[in-house]
């Protein structure tokens, strides 16, 4: 089955680009009529007026949560002008400019007929970009929860909607929008004071020819940005610099979508694998899979594209694709299956309606009227068994054996969006101390990882991974070779065998009498009881793909290895001392690999504990 990006992406550019903005996404995906204005489009359509987002609005008398526009949308989005132009341009020739110095004046930066390529071939003539629509999605039970529960539960569901694409959209311009400037925008600068301009539309169904749920926000970026200097000049957004970090965006998305939805309703989250070997996605504990089919129409339609796509890639390449080329063929299925908009649209309330009664129809009515019911006694079984707690140096170690594996070289922020899976596999909506993330970003690139190249890039440091124990080469080599087996397979066995191996030496080190290290609070309100640890002792801990971890070979030789270091610690300790000690036991006890979640050795640990 597949399951594409919760953000995807598509370019804004002048033409085809501009209309589908006016046309389709404004107004909910629906049919336009050329004449009708947009609040009668939108009421018509049944979805809400966009609203303008970002901390770049006070440079263009904006305020957050106004009303986009229509005359807005088409000078800033349309046009790259300032979306109060007409007032501007009108005082502007009230003073005696000319018409174009008038209109010179409300250009944000470089005027888009300035940014065209050289007209010497029409046909391949590239447009300047306008901005940049990120569509965010919520995994497929939150859209269930909120067409079928009741309304309450919609309007946190959709509050935690807002908030994650406000922290997301933060992010992105805090941490990742540059701004180019220099000949030829060559020089990229970080525009964090300045922030992004967003427009913001929310729609509620799929495009599929049958109605189904599907709660999503276009949230459409102005590539104009004003530069951090004193004279405040604009300039044009790094549109290279955006797309990538599209993926680190993403799972940052889920990760704070996870944490608002347990917070608010006391849900938790469990992985659900939905191709064998590839990456799980998380979804909310107790809400009946069946449903996701119900749900995913359109999904389905983009699966059966896409294994045509992935079987032609594998025919001409000679291997499965991977993550980025993965990505690719999946927003390449989308646009492929994409239908027709449909011109009989409804309002929300009657939407929901008609899905609550074809669930009905399709499950019974017991399933649906049971859906909050049953994801609250979820909840508490996940809480039961799961101790989110996250390991430094075992996060680290992980994140790095993933993405090795996947990618050979890579770069930072390759490494940022593992860490931010990693962090929702094991804390299953349980909030994250602020730039956890990031430590552990930093843990892999200083311990674990060595440049390559010229140093664009990086990867893994076997020797500091494994410095001694060609045990470890043994078990990690084959697996990262193994082509017949899907990558996230074989990185998963090589992270639960480079873990399995910390665990070991970290056991070898207590029997030597190493002191251990203090962990550090964890976010206020969440420490357990004395009562909740004891009865917490024997529960799970947080992993992100068990079924992959219980590989009996990987297991074996982890058993060994720590076997191994054991005898050798207690070996080299009885030698150091003059009195004669008891001899080591041949066979020391085994204990089961839990990765990402055991303390460090001489490195703090941090995390949220239920």
């Amino acid at each position: 089955m597949f399951h594409g990006p919760v953000i995807s992406k598509s370019e804004l550019r002048p033409g085809d680009g501009v209309r589908y903005l006016f046309r389709g996404v404004m107004v909910g995906d629906g049919h336009r009529p050329a004449g009708e204005a947009l609040r009668d489009a939108q009421d018509e359509a049944g979805v809400p007026p966009g609203v303008w987002r970002g901390r770049g609005l006070d440079a263009v008398g904006l305020t957050a949560g106004d009303v986009v526009g229509e005359r807005q949308a088409e000078l800033l989005l349309g046009e790259g002008r300032h979306p109060d132009a007409d007032r501007i341009e009108r005082e502007r020739l009230e003073a005696g400019d000319d018409p174009a110095k008038a209109r010179r004046a409300t250009v944000l930066g470089r005027p888009i007929e300035h940014n065209r390529s050289p007209k010497t071939d029409k046909a391949k003539e590239r447009k300047p970009w306008l901005g940049m629509d990120l569509t965010f999605r919520p995994p497929p039970t939150a859209h269930i929860a909120w067409a079928l529960m009741d309304d309450e539960t919609r309007r946190v569901l959709e509050l935690c909607q807002d908030i994650s694409v406000d922290k997301t959209l933060a992010w992105v311009g805090e941490s990742v929008a540059q701004i180019r400037s220099g000949s030829g925008g060559k020089r990229r600068r970080q525009i964090r004071d300045g922030g992004l301009i967003v427009a913001v539309f929310r729609h509620y169904e799929s495009r599929a020819t049958e109605s189904r749920p599907l709660l999503h926000d276009h949230a459409v970026v102005s590539i104009r940005a004003r530069r951090p200097d004193e004279a405040g000049t604009w300039g044009n957004l790094s549109a290279d610099t955006l797309l990538a970090h599209i993926v680190a965006a993403d799972t940052l998305y889920l990760l704070f979508f996870m944490e608002e939805v347990s917070a608010r309703l006391g849900w938790a989250w469990e992985p659900r694998e939905v191709t064998p070997g590839h990456r799980p996605v998380m979804e909310i504990a107790g809400i009946d899979e069946r449903l996701i089919g119900w749900q995913s129409t359109r999904r389905q339609q983009i699966e059966d594209a896409l294994s045509v796509l992935v079987a032609d890639y594998e025919e001409d390449h000679g291997h499965a694709p991977g993550e980025r080329a993965g990505y690719a063929l999946a927003c390449k299925a989308a646009d492929r299956t994409r239908p027709p908009k449909r011109k009989e649209l409804r309002s929300l309330s009657e939407l929901r309606e008609g899905w609550r009664e074809s669930a009905i129809v399709a499950f019974g009515a017991d399933v649906v009227s049971r859906l909050a019911e049953r994801a609250s006694a979820a909840a508490a079984a996940v809480w039961a068994r799961v101790r989110p707690v996250v390991d430094i140096v075992l996060a680290a170690v992980d994140v790095v054996a993933v993405v090795y594996v996947m990618r050979g070289a890579f770069k930072r922020h390759h490494l940022l969006a593992e860490a931010r899976r990693y962090l929702s596999y094991v804390l299953r909506g349980r909030p994250h101390q602020a730039g956890l993330d990031e430590r552990i970003v930093q843990t892999a690139l200083d311990d674990y990882t060595r440049p390559v190249g010229q140093g664009r890039s990086v990867t893994a440091d076997l020797s500091a991974l494994y410095p001694r124990d060609t045990d470890d080469q043994a078990v990690l080599r084959p697996l990262t070779r193994k082509r017949s087996a899907p990558p996230y397979e074989r990185a998963r066995l090589a992270a639960g065998a480079l873990t399995a191996r910390v665990h070991a030496t970290r056991r070898s080190e207590r029997l030597n009498s190493r002191t251990r290290p203090h962990p550090v609070a964890v976010p206020g309100g969440l420490r357990p009881s004395r009562t909740d640890r004891k009865a917490g002792r024997g529960r799970e801990q947080g992993t992100d793909v068990a079924a992959l971890e219980q590989t009996r070979a990987t297991i074996e030789a982890a058993a060994t290895m720590a076997a191994k270091l054991q005898d050798g610690v207690r070996e080299r300790a009885a030698a150091r001392v003059a009195a004669p000690r008891p001899a080591p036991a041949a066979s020391p006890p085994q204990h089961t690999h839990q990765p990402g979640v055991q303390p460090t050795s001489g490195r703090t640990l941090t995390g949220g504990v239920a």
